[in-house]
C-alpha cells in the first residue's frame, strides 16, 4: 500500500536528495527482508535505523502505523509492508531476476507468490506461537514446534530437489522468508541443528555466511542520536 508524504514535515528532510529514505530495524524480519531485496536490486537509500520506543516524528507523520519498515520516495509516495518494498526495489532493477521475469517456467511466478503468501500468514502464526512458548517456557513448545515443521517439511521436500525453494535460480521467494526460517533456526537452536531437515540447514547458511547477509545486517547508527546520513544499497555493487 503506498500514499503521498509533503517532506516539508521532516525533522531533517534532505530537500536536494533524490533518494528514497528506509525507516528500519536492524533485527525486525520484515524490515531485513525489505534490506535485502533494495541490495539485491542495487538500489540505494537513505537508512535510518530506529528502535521502536523511539520513533522519528517523520516517520508517524509518514506512516502513522508506527511500524517498520516505511519508505518515503523522493516523489513523497510512502510503502509501508515489506513484500511492497521488495517488489519495488526489484521492479525498479532485478539483476539477478529474483521475480522470475525471464523465466522460462512462468509457473514458477504464481508458485513463488503462493509461497511468500503462505508463510506471511500461516507460518508468521505458527512461529510467534512458538517463540512465545519458548520465551514463557510453556508446555505447549513442542505442539507449536510442530505446526512450524509442516511448512519446514516443504521447504525441506523443494530444496532436496533443488538449490532454492522455487526453482534452481534464487528468487524472490528464498529472500522472503529468509527471516522467517533465521528466527525458526533460532528458537531451539540444539533441536534445529539435530532436526531432520539437512537441506533446509544448506540453504539458509548458504545466505547467513554471505557477504551480502553480513553488510544487509551491518549495525548502523541510530537515526535519532545524530541525524546521520547513512547510504544503505546500490552503492555495495
Amino acid at each position: 500500500m503506498s500514499k503521498s508524504f509533503d517532506y516539508k514535515d521532516n525533522e531533517k528532510s534532505f530537500e536536494n536528495s533524490t533518494l528514497p529514505i528506509l525507516y528500519s530495524l536492524r533485527n525486525c524480519p520484515f524490515a531485513m527482508r525489505a534490506r535485502i531485496a533494495i541490495f539485491k536490486a542495487q538500489q540505494t537509500v537513505l537508512l535510518r535505523d530506529l528502535v521502536l520506543t523511539d520513533k522519528p516524528l517523520a516517520m508517524l507523520q509518514a506512516s502513522p502505523k508506527g511500524t517498520v519498515p516505511v519508505i518515503v520516495l523522493a516523489n513523497g509516495t510512502v510503502i509501508e509492508e515489506s513484500l511492497d518494498i521488495m517488489l519495488w526495489a526489484l521492479q525498479e532493477t532485478d539483476p539477478s531476476d529474483l521475480l522470475h521475469a525471464n523465466h522460462l517456467d512462468k509457473s514458477s511466478i504464481s508458485d513463488m507468490h503462493c509461497v511468500i503468501k503462505d508463510f506471511d500468514h500461516g507460518f508468521k502464526r505458527c512461529l510467534e506461537q512458538y517463540k512465545c512458548a519458548k520465551r514463557y517456557q510453556e508446555p505447549s513448545l513442542i505442539e507449536f514446534r510442530q505446526a512450524c515443521e509442516v511448512y519446514i517439511q516443504q521447504l525441506e521436500l523443494r530444496l532436496a530437489q533443488q538449490r532454492f525453494l522455487i526453482s534452481n535460480q534464487e528468487s524472490l521467494a528464498d529472500i522472503a522468508l529468509l527471516p522467517y526460517i533465521r528466527q525458526f533456526a533460532r528458537i531451539e537452536r540444539q533441536w534445529y541443528l539435530e532436526s531432520p531437515y539437512p537441506y533446509v540447514r544448506r540453504w539458509l547458511n548458504h545466505y547467513l555466511q554471505s557477504p551480502m547477509f553480513t553488510k544487509v545486517m551491518a549495525k548502523y547508527p541510530l537515526w535519532l542520536t545524530n541525524y546521520d546520513e547513512v547510504l544503505f544499497g546500490g552503492y555495495n555493487k
